[in-house]
């Protein structure tokens, strides 16, 4: 990443972190240049790239201020851990998340679902129905086991953006990113071990370890820079932990991105207790930011990381086609694959080759990753415009998804059984965790375009919170100043 915009990424934690605040002066110029060794020219760059974010505005002769009317909601609290592994629960509920299909009436804010109506996603409907028109039987048989390699050297330079150097034959494709990691899972894995988490985590990996019959140790996660490396010493000196996993790019559900310096401390410490780490970098090109964030698996000196991965977030979930590169590992995890589910299935692997190839994956990121900038940055101010005051809210740094921390005593299952009868869906909290925990969260996704209807849905779950919690009218919601509004100002 260049200077300015390292630097730009600097300031603009500070901001979402709320050191400057609304109104307030941001450093100048001068002062900048001499904090961090860099040119004049290079902070300008950096303030421009800001004001493009809308994070910062120029005054004549007086330099940078964060915009006055800027609200951000404070951010979610780190949890405190548990310290000892639990058996996974929390099944039923995840089920009861997947039950909506994309037919019904519906708004699924819950569901982790993309946007698939991009018209960036038409090369590769058409090369679909060309494979599918043609005369040959070739992609209608088995292929390798690690995948067509047209598609695996594809992976390989993509991950040159993530600061790897992977060949074809590193590569395993696999239906879907759930497929990678389960059988990561497995490979490294027997009933009974201990496998560190971050907290909270992918609802999806959690019952991989319930099915496997493992045990979870939550590790707490800071919204911003994620895992907490002092905790994860601590319980691997404690307890006989196997491995561990974690997205630390554009993370789900809490959207940070992990810093570079944390990262490579992770690599570190799971040299030092000679455990693996499996990675899940699903979201990771979706990144707010350009060039994309660096994998866990680009500080890897021996092989020990696990590297998941798909095209169901950054293109569309029903190609159900993703990837592993497992390292050292390797053999095992081919076994596991082999004993699942066979070859990965091979016209849709042959399609997402030829749309990377033509460089039509990139064009499509560029183009989401603006939308999902966008739609975050609206649905956040919604949250702030419709919750109850005292929200929390996290400040995703890619990816599609909000996480939403209400009051302590709030019940996210039942302000779900309320919003059912309304058409409305979010991912209760608890899906989230192994032990049950963050039942008075909830996470909610803005991948689609921000439509009238998303709005009053986010107004609806605002109302019914505000319902249960103060007991007020159904009409009625509570700002973030706490200023009671009637509904129907705010559309």
């Amino acid at each position: 990443m260049t200077l300015y915009l390292n630097l730009a990424e600097f300031i603009s934690s500070r901001i979402e972190q709320g050191l400057y605040g609304p109104g307030e002066r941001l450093p100048s110029l001068r002062a900048l240049s001499h904090e961090h060794g860099v040119s004049l020219t290079t902070v300008q760059q950096a303030y421009h790239v800001l004001e493009c974010s809308g994070l910062a505005i120029p005054r004549a002769r007086s330099g940078y201020f964060v915009p006055a009317d800027r609200r951000v909601a404070p951010l979610p609290q780190m949890d405190r851990p548990i310290l000892r592994p639990v058996n996974i629960s929390q099944w039923d509920m995840v089920r009861e998340l997947m039950r909506y299909d994309q037919s019904t009436s519906t708004v699924q804010l819950g569901c982790g679902m993309p946007d698939v109506t991009a018209p960036t996603l038409k090369p590769l409907l058409t090369t679909m129905a060309r494979i599918s028109r043609r005369s040959d039987s070739a992609s209608l048989q088995y292929n390798h086991i690690q995948g067509v390699l047209a598609l695996r050297e594809q992976i390989a330079r993509l991950s040159i953006d993530s600061g790897c150097s992977l060949t074809p034959a590193d590569i395993i494709v696999t239906s879907g990113c759930q497929e990678a990691l389960s059988t990561a899972i497995r490979a490294v894995c027997v009933p009974g071990d201990i496998v560190a988490i971050a907290s909270p985590s992918y609802h999806g990996i959690t019952q991989i370890l319930k099915a496997a019959d493992l045990k979870a140790l939550e590790i707490p996660t800071d919204p911003v820079t994620g895992i907490n490396l002092e905790a994860l010493e601590m319980a691997m000196e404690q307890w006989p932990i196997k491995v561990i996993q974690l997205t630390a790019n554009c993370n789900n559900p809490l959207g940070y991105i992990m810093p570079d310096d944390r990262k490579l401390k992770l690599v570190r410490l799971a040299q030092r207790f000679d455990v693996p780490i499996i990675e899940d970098d699903i979201y990771g090109d979706l990144s707010y930011r350009y060039p994309r964030p660096r994998s866990l698996k680009s500080f890897d000196e021996d092989n020990r990381v696990l590297l998941c991965s798909s095209f169901s977030k950054t293109v569309a979930p029903g190609l159900r086609i993703g990837w592993i590169a497992p390292g050292r590992y390797l053999p095992q995890v081919l076994h596991m694959k082999y004993i699942g589910s066979g070859a990965t299935a091979t016209q849709p692997q042959l399609a997402v080759a030829e749309f990377i190839a033509k460089g039509n994956y990139h064009q499509h990121l560029r183009r989401m990753r603006k939308q999902y900038k966008r739609n975050g940055d609206l649905m956040s101010e919604w949250v702030n415009r419709y919750f109850p005051a005292g929200t929390r809210v996290s400040q995703p740094q890619g990816g599609f998804t909000l996480w939403i921390e209400l009051s302590e005593e709030f019940d996210t299952y039942a302000l779900n059984r309320l919003l059912e009868a309304q058409n409305v869906q979010v991912a209760s909290g608890n899906i989230f965790s192994a032990a049950g925990k963050y039942r008075n969260c909830i996470r909610m996704n803005f991948a689609n375009l921000p439509t009238r209807k998303v709005e009053m849905a986010v107004l609806k779950v605002g109302q019914t919170i505000g319902q249960l919690m103060e007991q007020e009218p159904s009409d009625v919601r509570v700002g973030t100043a706490g200023t009671t509004v009637a509904a129907k100002t705010c559309l």
